[in-house]
């Protein structure tokens, strides 16, 4: 990530006063107005500046720099992640939020301001010849805990260079290194299953995706541990797909292109995770990611196989490229075993997600009414989109197989792929409170402050969840 992204006090390192920007509201502008300066009443006109989401005026000083900025930010309290949009459109510098003015709801969100900014000074650019400027910074306000805000914007960060890079600097090992490099800057422990060790250790259903792989990118089963072990368990399960081809279901080329981001959920744990750690949430930690590239070869797994799992369960595999659901089949076994007080699972698993809910809005499936209602009210507070879906038990029976206990890909009746997904991934969950996530983890389309790419999703809405029930 970019540094410095955020310093706090009244002006940056080197005593350079930070150039005002002034948060106005749409009902507001009209009164606003009239207490500008006849210039910066023209500069508004020329822009068509009206107070609405995304409005912007660079006010110039006499030798043509930057003297203000107006933004508008509507007449909404969800507005905060509107400032995303700043980094990308203001020139390098050091800008302050003028709070002498605006929408009283500036004031009171001032930090998840700042955060949305640090969000929006993300860049990724390792494979760039040439970089790009150095984005501009926030000076935050008196008050502002920076250390917070730089912990869940690098977590952010983490969770979107991982998926941003593609899979061929992105194998199993790779995952594996960033998994250990976390432990080892929180001081948690680590432990790494791989290969044929999976079969002797109980993970027969990731060995059996992973197995068709080179050696090098051989599957593995990646536990992290971290806290007390007096305090309430919390597992976080990420799928870790570095690179799905379907296997023998193979993709059209055109559902391939996207595949390196098949790892979000493991990114998306290993960032929640460093969330917790980073702020020191009373809990007891165990992230799961079993990490595979489903490949093809002599050795992959054919449709009709039926595999063992660690649970004992056997599954029928009637479609290769629904694999992501096998090995977190096994990774929430293992989180069962944990006696958890709290499972999460977060997986880029089906396009039947999307189909329902876009690309921006992540469902979630719950049997806990306590825990959606806690999801559904940060995913507002925090601005992270979340919509609880069903788990409609009556779809259950088209994951019924005539040869083993389950079968990976629910009948064309159901129609409902998402639904059956979280369906089959229930059979596995721990007993008690369990969440499953099915993410898309990008931006399809590009805008300031939100770049075609990687996006970290769903996991702020967590942490305030976790935070509110632990700390």
């Amino acid at each position: 990530m970019n540094e410095p992204i955020l310093s706090a006090g009244d002006v940056t390192a080197g005593g350079r006063a930070a150039i005002p920007i002034h948060a106005v509201g749409a009902a507001d502008w009209p009164t606003v107005v009239e207490t500008l300066s006849p210039s910066t009443r023209a500069a508004a006109r020329v822009a068509r500046f009206a107070g609405k989401p995304g409005d912007l005026v660079l006010v110039p000083a006499p030798d043509g720099a930057v003297e203000r900025v107006l933004f508008g930010v509507g007449d909404g309290a969800g507005a905060a992640m509107s400032a995303r949009a700043l980094p990308a459109r203001l020139p390098t510098g050091d800008y302050g939020v003028d709070l002498s003015g605006g929408p009283a709801w500036v004031l009171e969100r001032m930090a998840d301001i700042a955060l949305a900014w640090a969000f929006g000074a993300y860049g990724f650019d390792r494979y760039k010849q040439e970089r790009p400027q150095a984005p501009p910074r926030l000076v935050a306000p008196d008050g502002v805990d920076v250390r917070r805000i730089r912990v869940i914007a690098e977590a952010c960060a983490l969770v979107r260079d991982l998926i941003n890079t593609p899979a061929n600097d992105m194998g199993p090992q790779h995952i594996e290194a960033a998994a250990r490099a976390l432990a080892g800057a929180y001081g948690a422990t680590v432990t790494v299953t791989t290969g044929d060790d999976l079969l002797e250790a109980g993970y027969p259903a990731v060995h059996a995706v992973g197995r068709a792989a080179t050696p090098p990118r051989a599957p593995r089963m990646i536990e992290i541990t971290w806290g007390a072990a007096d305090r309430p368990v919390v597992a976080l399960v990420g799928k870790g797909v570095v690179f799905d081809t379907g296997g023998l279901d193979i993709k059209p080329s055109s559902a391939m292109r996207l595949m390196k981001k098949d790892m979000g959920g493991a990114a998306h744990a290993l960032g929640l995770a460093r969330m917790v750690m980073g702020l020191d949430l009373p809990v007891r930690l165990s992230v799961l990611i079993p990490v595979v590239e489903n490949a093809i070869s002599g050795d992959a797994m054919r449709p009709g196989d039926v595999l063992a799992s660690r649970k004992g369960l056997s599954i029928e595999v009637g479609n290769t490229d629904a694999e992501g659901r096998l090995i977190l089949a096994d990774a929430l076994t293992r989180a069962a075993e944990l006696d958890p007080d709290l499972t999460v699972d977060l997986a880029t698993l089906t396009g039947a997600a999307r189909v329902a809910l876009g690309p921006q809005v992540i469902p979630f499936y719950t049997a806990d009414d306590a825990l959606a209602r806690a999801l559904a009210e940060a995913s507002t507070t925090v601005e992270d989109p979340l919509w609880r879906m069903p788990l409609w038990d009556a779809y259950a029976a088209g994951l019924a197989s005539d040869v083993a206990d389950i079968k990976n890909d629910a009948d064309a009746w159901t129609q409902a792929g998402s639904i059956t997904a979280a369906l089959f991934l229930q059979r596995f969950a721990p007993a008690g409170s369990w969440v499953h996530f099915d993410i898309f983890a990008w931006n399809p389309r590009g805008r300031p402050g939100w770049p075609v790419g990687a996006e970290a999703q769903a996991i702020r809405a967590l942490f305030a969840v976790l935070e509110a029930r632990y700390r």
